[in-house]
């Protein structure tokens, strides 16, 4: 399991900073990693995040296309803030399906940390959608979901993981800060392009 783990680092780590670049191959990369995780997590039981991997690997398929053709006429989808709407109804979603999610694993499941597992696993949902949309604000619920995910995962002994989220945690900051600068410097406080599908990863 720990070469495994380690691969799954590997290309999760690529996977990040080439969304810090937006570079589109951050997406067939990270595919690779979630999938990798799905065998992991089952491993130690954290099947809220094993099923989250299944979800991830959605929502990479989703965001692959929505930042190559989710512009206007089709082009590429440029950063932008989140309309004020987006911030409630993800406040509502996540509140509740911990709740629910995690409800659900504690009573019909052996799963460690239920309710911490599922507030992580949820809120990486609502992060990765909102990459997807490319809403800057994504930045932050990443923050927040790898400093838990750091103490989590080094409770349950992954340390190849835990050193990841750590990294993560510095990604997570570098593409804030990356991304906004992409925003306001652009004309209309759009983004630069992100690289075509044919583009070399850098």
């Amino acid at each position: 399991m720990a070469l495994a783990e380690i691969i799954a680092v590997i290309f999760g780590l690529l996977s990040v900073y080439l969304v810090t670049r937006q570079n589109v191959w951050c997406y067939p990369l990270g595919i690779v990693s979630v999938f990798i995780y799905i065998f992991i997590f089952r491993e130690v039981k954290l099947y809220a995040d094993m099923g989250l991997q299944l979800f991830f690997i959605v929502l990479q398929a989703y965001g692959w296309y929505e930042w190559l053709y989710g512009g206007k006429g089709h082009t590429v989808l440029n950063v932008s803030w989140a309309p004020r709407t987006v911030y409630g109804v993800t406040t509502f979603f996540v509140i509740v399906a911990t709740a629910l999610l995690g409800f659900v694993l504690h009573k019909l499941t052996d799963a460690s940390l239920p309710y911490v597992d599922s507030f992580l696993a949820v809120l990486s949902m609502a992060a990765q959608w909102m990459m997807a949309k490319k809403y800057i604000e994504n930045w932050i619920l990443w923050i927040v979901v790898n400093i838990g995910s750091i103490g989590m995962y080094g409770f349950k002994g992954l340390y190849f993981t835990m050193f990841l989220f750590a990294v993560y945690f510095g990604l997570a900051i570098f593409g804030y800060v990356e991304w906004k600068k992409s925003l306001t410097s652009a004309p209309g406080g759009n983004s630069v392009e992100v690289l075509p599908a044919t583009a070399e990863p850098s």
